[in-house]
């Protein structure tokens, strides 16, 4: 009785060991040791999706759109350029004669429109908002001077494009250098729109220094060394230098 009891109980724990961990395999049936269930393999995720157009379509234009639009990327498109002229009240802002007290003068004699006075003209004719300027490449910065191209837009068309330059003498001020380097091109780009032409005239740069300018003997407060500059007659040269009477 007590041998059944011990052969019952045995059936019993090896169905129990069966369940648990499965039979032993055939060609490990000499050894002893059982063979434990492997662990699932973890569940691989598929990647995302790659981002497409459709997806991008509610959203608005896909960035693959834009830059295949030529009118669009401004780094590259002159897109309106010639289409049409202006509207007469734009043209008669960009086309009306500077006012003399605007005009200022730099010390060799070269006269120049303020920077600040462009951007009025522009903000008058096309209104603020109406106009920019785009980069067309990268700043190309050398040991003195720093410079890049930049297009003029007008209400979504092309008006001009023009590099601008800048000197600097101190690498931390090369940030200021590259403002000073847009304005600069902002300028040049103001010529095509007929803004100041005065400027590129002989005939009024002469009349013009004849009636308000003078040239006046200067020294340089630090080295001494004396030179001719030039001079509104209702204005005085700066530091470093001083007229000699």
């Amino acid at each position: 009785m007590r041998v059944a009891t011990t052969s019952s109980a045995r059936a019993a724990l090896y169905s129990t060991y069966t369940t648990t961990y499965g039979s032993k395999s055939s060609s490990s049936s000499s050894s002893s040791t059982p063979a434990f269930k492997k662990a699932p393999a973890a569940e691989v995720k598929a990647p995302f999706p790659p981002t497409n157009n459709s997806v991008l379509a509610g959203t608005g234009a896909s960035a693959e759109g834009l830059i295949n639009d030529p009118s669009g990327d401004w780094a590259r498109s002159f897109h309106g350029l010639s289409v049409e002229p202006f509207p007469k009240e734009v043209a008669d802002v960009l086309l009306a004669p500077i006012a003399t007290e605007d005009v200022e003068i730099k010390p060799d004699g070269m006269l120049y429109l303020p920077e600040i006075k462009y951007r009025r003209i522009l903000n008058r004719a096309f209104g603020p908002g109406g106009w920019g300027l785009a980069p067309r490449g990268e700043h190309s910065v050398s040991p003195r001077t720093i410079s890049r191209e930049y297009a003029l837009v007008c209400h979504g068309r092309f008006v001009a494009q023009a590099r601008g330059e800048q000197d600097y003498f101190d690498p931390d001020g090369l940030a200021t250098a590259a403002e000073g380097c847009k304005s600069n091109a902002l300028m040049r780009c103001c010529k095509d729109l007929g803004i100041a032409s005065e400027l590129w005239d002989p005939t009024f740069i002469r009349k013009f220094k004849q009636e308000h300018c003078t040239e006046v003997m200067t020294e340089h407060v630090t080295t001494k060394k004396r030179r001719k500059l030039w001079r509104l007659k209702t204005s005085h040269l700066d530091y470093p230098y001083k007229e000699i009477k």
